[in-house]
């Protein structure tokens, strides 16, 4: 697997740079748009790090690997890096292959900052070795679903594909939304193809369809079919898990895409990091940052951090995620055990739920912050 050119700024010129694995879908069927966008936050940050005079005068170096989605190849890489002599890792997207990475990082020991997967259980037991910057599953789709309950929806049905981060999310809805009188009602998107699935959604009564499936497939089709469908021209259509924040979510459906309110990661407002961040980052992807760019920078920022006070040895890194303090793009980032959750978790990212506004599809709508 060859090594994608380093990042400007971090290129390697003595031998003595310190080396940060960074794991990253940047081919199908990985979640592409997302993986560059996590990219750009990770280079941009390498890159003013080491403008600013690196680690104590030595450069970072990103050794970036391509995950595309499979955890097995994400734990194949994980051993790559270790073997390289990586200080650390950075990255990842999608939480079943954060998993399988975080798994291996632990049994290796090689500190991992995850910086955008959600999924609560990122190890099987309590590790030292990992923390994560994103919310974890659990405290994002609860936000999700108190934005359904409040707009009224108590019946809602669920397009899902198999997988954990699938199942997890379904069971965190059903386990929120059933005190309250809610039903979640689960479809099987195996066996029903889309226009088949409007009708079990018109059959079975529901408000509110969501989608727990992968993108561009077979979201887009669902939702064009829906869209379709005048029996369902009152339903909410929704996305928990983002499919709607690329701007490529957009291009393939217009404005059949707006009014679909999904989760994302930001404040209402930015400090002047996160906005100094986002007019550099909307340059180098010519297109609005998404919330994982700034996920990106933010990994960067604490492994920057972490590297200037303790130094490059794995362990004291590891050691050090309880003693973060750094002021990132969204907000002040410190790590803390959460009950239920294996890793150090920045305790809370800002969360809000948003839509794309059918008057303007390139503008998000705030309807729910949490």
């Amino acid at each position: 697997m060859s090594m994608p050119p380093s990042p400007p700024g971090a290129e390697r010129t003595d031998g003595s740079s310190v080396r940060i694995g960074a794991l990253v879908p940047l081919t199908r069927p990985g979640w592409v748009e997302a993986g560059r966008h996590l990219l750009a936050g990770l280079e941009l940050a390498v890159r003013e790090v080491n403008d600013a005079g690196g680690i104590v005068g030595r450069p970072i170096e990103l050794v970036v690997r391509d995950t595309a989605a499979d955890p097995r190849r994400a734990a194949a890489a994980v051993d790559e890096l270790a073997r390289l002599g990586v200080a650390a890792l950075a990255g990842e997207y999608h939480s079943v292959v954060a998993r399988a990475a975080a798994a291996r990082a632990d049994a290796l020991g090689l500190p991992f900052l995850c910086s955008s997967a959600v999924l609560d259980a990122l190890t099987e037991q309590p590790t030292e070795w990992v923390a994560r910057l994103a919310p974890a599953q659990s405290r994002g789709w609860q936000i999700y679903a108190d934005f359904l309950h409040g707009a009224g929806h108590s019946r809602i049905a669920v397009a899902a594909e198999p997988s954990v981060y699938w199942a997890s999310g379904a069971r965190i809805l059903r386990d929120c939304l059933a005190p309250r009188g809610g039903t979640v009602i689960e479809l099987d998107t195996r066996a029903l193809a889309p226009t088949t699935l409007c009708d079990e959604v018109v059959d079975q009564g529901a408000t509110a369809l969501l989608l727990l499936v992968g993108h561009p497939e077979p979201a887009v089709s669902i939702v064009k079919s829906v869209r379709r469908d005048q029996r369902l021209a009152g339903i909410m259509m929704g996305a928990p898990a983002g499919q709607p924040e690329f701007a490529e979510w957009a291009t393939l459906l217009g404005g059949d895409g707006t009014a679909i309110p999904f989760l994302r990661y930001l404040p209402e407002r930015l400090s002047p990091l996160g906005a100094r961040v986002e007019t550099v980052l909307r340059e180098r992807l010519a297109e609005a940052p998404s919330f994982v760019a700034f996920e990106g920078y933010d990994t960067v920022a604490v492994l920057a951090d972490v590297l200037r006070s303790r130094g490059a040895d794995r362990a004291r890194i590891a050691e050090s995620w309880p003693r973060v303090a750094v002021e990132g793009t969204r907000g002040q980032i410190q790590f803390s055990r959460i009950p239920g959750i294996s890793v150090w978790q920045w305790a809370w990212t800002p969360i809000q739920v948003v839509d794309r506004d059918p008057a303007d599809p390139d503008r998000f709508r705030i309807l729910h912050t949490g």
